[in-house]
């Protein structure tokens, strides 16, 4: 679930504190692009 007001309105990359924002993938819309959706399926399933 995106939460981060600026992922939102345009997206994790088009921010501009994108480098060095260490929850992008917390609470943003940023993934790996190595990350497949099952890898990620799996992981939100643990929590």
């Amino acid at each position: 679930m995106t939460l981060c007001p600026i992922a939102l309105a345009v997206g994790c990359k088009k921010c501009t504190v994108f480098a060095i924002c260490p929850v992008k993938g917390v609470i943003g819309d940023y993934r790996k692009q190595d990350e497949t959706p099952t890898e990620r399926q799996m992981r939100n399933e643990k929590k």
